[in-house]
């Protein structure tokens, strides 16, 4: 009994396996990431192969009656004014403003890290430099700038909407990205490297940026939500090339011929309700990666307690 005993307290326990492809699981379980995904996808797909839900090629082209009713003569979402198909322009529609959302918030995204972690690493003067563009960028009032810099750097083109989104949307995630870095830049892996003799790009690059994947993800989400609602408000305004076709050129358009008041209100309608869904697709995503990355913020699952024994 005692040589039982003894084999048993000296046993090693047996080693727990880790699972594999815990965040995706934890994606897959969390109702707020499916459902962001999901409304994703469908206007990805959307943006890649429009000629799979319209056999419209061209949505400007003026090949209809106009004001069509809905569901007549097949026409989904009926036609404009103009005698142009609404449901060819908003599935036309949703390259553009896909495009501007990951473009400008990708751009957006490495900006901020490039200022906000360079600062918080380097220090000194150039952390002072630095934090000092950073304010000032984040007390601007955004949207009056937004307007100033898209009418007087060329109105109409993509190429200055991407410019100005990018240029005032990068200052917010800089600052979260130079706080997080601050906590980190003492940290022992980062003295470990620089014992080494490692070089600031290979520490910045390899050793502080895999630590920030997160928060680096969740501004870049922040971004694009940012993005898609600024560039529909900036084409809503007729700051934007009114020739092309998304969302916010089609509320132009509608705004312009009265849609509302002519009897079309889908043709306002159903872009709105596209950059809500898109901008409600990066709102969950976003909320959804910060309860993956944070368990502090998941939600608690209430377990079922036991019946009395009698």
């Amino acid at each position: 009994m005692t040589a039982l005993l003894t084999t048993a307290a000296t046993a090693e326990p047996a080693p727990t396996r880790r699972k594999k492809g815990g965040a995706l699981r934890n994606l897959r379980r969390n109702p707020k990431a499916l459902t962001g995904l999901i409304i994703f996808v469908i206007f990805l797909v959307l943006a890649i192969v429009p000629q799979l839900f319209t056999s419209v090629r061209d949505p400007n082209r003026l090949a209809f009656a106009p004001s069509i009713p809905p569901g007549q003569d097949g026409h989904l979402l009926g036609t404009t004014a103009l005698g142009q198909d609404i449901w060819a322009q908003l599935v036309y529609g949703t390259r553009q403003s896909l495009v501007i959302a990951v473009v400008a918030g990708l751009c957006a995204t490495v900006l901020s890290v490039l200022v906000g972690v360079s600062a918080a690493y380097l220090g000194g003067v150039a952390d002072e430099i630095l934090s000092m563009l950073t304010n000032i960028f984040l007390i601007l009032p955004t949207f009056p700038l937004i307007i100033i810099l898209a009418t007087y750097a060329g109105k109409g083109t993509l190429t200055v909407i991407l410019v100005v989104l990018v240029l005032t949307g990068w200052s917010y995630g800089a600052n979260q990205l130079r706080a997080q870095a601050l906590s980190l830049r003492n940290r022992d892996f980062l003295e470990s490297a620089r014992v080494r003799g490692e070089r600031r790009s290979y520490i910045i690059v390899f050793e502080v940026l895999p630590t920030m994947t997160s928060l680096i993800v969740a501004n870049f989400l922040g971004a694009a939500l940012y993005s898609v609602l600024t560039a529909a408000g900036l084409q809503f305004l007729g700051l934007g090339d009114p020739n092309s076709i998304s969302w916010g050129t089609m509320l132009y358009w509608s705004q312009n011929q009265q849609a509302l008041q002519s009897g079309m209100p889908l043709w306002s309608i159903a872009p709105g309700l596209c950059v809500a869904l898109l901008g409600v697709s990066f709102a969950l995503l976003n909320y959804a990666f910060d309860e993956i990355s944070n368990p502090a913020l998941r939600p608690v699952k209430r377990r079922r307690r036991a019946p009395a024994q009698r």
